[in-house]
């Protein structure tokens, strides 16, 4: 299967706006073209990243016509153990790094999308805005049922949050990722994969629908929410990712209806859900059609397209390396930009050579290997 070089160009790029996150400097830290870098990458690159997943998730299952038959239950049972691998390593991960990490929150959303593998691109583009529409507003009256008391009774008997203390609650509902308000760009990117991002026509009308969402959505929100629309809750605005106002853990943040008017990064309103849509649709669009009519800069993009292609090595190993290296993580104190641009040259060096050498990433390798028992499906 030929690679898609766009779309691993802007995996690249997400991945790089998550070490901005994790790594540099905190947005009030920041100002100028620094501040705008730091804005876009919280909440987007997780976003964008999550799109692709979705787009991930049809290549496997069979990208413009799906899988059927043999091929299509082979498919499926790799799908399925991709998405407890990933649960397992994220679960794993978040003991240690806590529940910024998003890989268990993939996992479930590859088992919950797994249902709409076979259905068309229009089909999935009117489920994703459905529920864009309507999850925002339920996880929003699922916030006052979902008391601290009635959490801590429910999280008493979770194994996985007594691991990590991330629990079904959080990978579900309360968490810095979950699924009620995230799987709408899951299946986005699933709509994406349908289509023929090659043809001209198709990246117009993409590019269209991408700067109208965005468009729309945030004027939206500025004009029915007032100057302070688009600020980010992940710093000093109550959670630090929850969706649909709802704060991770039970806190004691008290939820307020007018908040679903507004569309920063992480808020998990409609009108977020539907810019930040709209901001990955334009990524994965202008990477596709740079790489495609810019021969000189494919060329010279190929050491970042690697990451794209190892995506999940260079995420897990940015946390390790912050360990080994006790780097400090993106908060009041890290004032340099220096450890991010060390990290993200790091990570084109470490994936430029080892793309020379192997097909694939070493966890990628992993993974590969661990989804080999699905040909023995019948």
């Amino acid at each position: 299967m030929g690679r898609l070089v766009g779309v691993d160009l802007a995996r690249a790029l997400a991945v790089f706006g998550m070490y901005v996150v994790h790594i540099g400097p905190p947005l009030s830290a920041t100002d100028g073209v620094a501040s705008w870098v730091r804005y876009m990458s919280d909440g987007h690159s997780s976003v964008l990243f999550a799109t692709l997943a979705g787009f991930s998730l049809m290549l496997l299952a069979g990208r413009r016509e799906p899988k059927t038959g043999l091929a299509g239950r082979q498919a499926k049972a790799r799908i399925v153990i991709r998405a407890v691998v990933l649960l397992a390593l994220g679960t794993v991960m978040a003991m240690e790094y806590g529940e910024v990490i998003i890989l268990a929150f993939y996992g479930v959303y590859f088992l919950l999308a797994l249902p709409l593998v076979r259905l068309r691109a229009r089909t999935l583009a009117i489920i994703a805005a459905v529920l864009a529409l309507v999850t925002p507003q339920l996880s929003f009256a699922l916030s006052s049922l979902l008391t601290e008391s009635v959490q801590q009774s429910i999280n008493a008997y979770d194994p996985l949050h007594r691991l990590s203390d991330v629990g079904v609650l959080d990978l579900l509902f309360t968490g810095f990722y979950p699924t009620i308000t995230w799987i709408p760009f899951v299946i986005a990117g699933m709509a994406l994969a349908r289509l023929d991002l090659s043809a001209t026509a198709v990246q117009w009308r993409l590019a269209a629908l991408g700067a109208a969402l965005a468009a729309a959505a945030y004027g939206m929100s500025l004009l029915l929410a007032g100057k302070h629309a688009l600020d980010s809750l992940a710093e000093g605005g109550g959670s630090s990712g929850s969706s649909g106002s709802m704060p991770p853990d039970g806190g004691s943040f008290e939820p307020q209806a007018s908040m679903l008017l507004t569309a920063g990064p992480h808020s998990g309103t409609t009108f977020d859900i539907i810019g930040s849509v709209g901001v990955a649709i334009l990524v994965i669009v202008g990477a596709t059609v740079a790489m495609d009519r810019l021969p000189r800069l494919r060329r010279l993009a190929k050491p970042v397209i690697a990451v794209g292609t190892m995506s999940l090595t260079a995420y897990v190993g940015h946390f390790v390396a912050q360990s080994v290296l006790s780097v400090p993580a993106g908060t009041g104190t890290q004032q340099s930009w220096v450890p991010l641009l060390m990290f993200i040259l790091g990570a084109i060096l470490f994936a430029a050579i080892w793309s020379r050498f192997f097909r694939r990433g070493p966890l990628e390798y992993l993974l590969n290997v661990a989804t080999k028992p699905a040909k023995y499906i019948r």
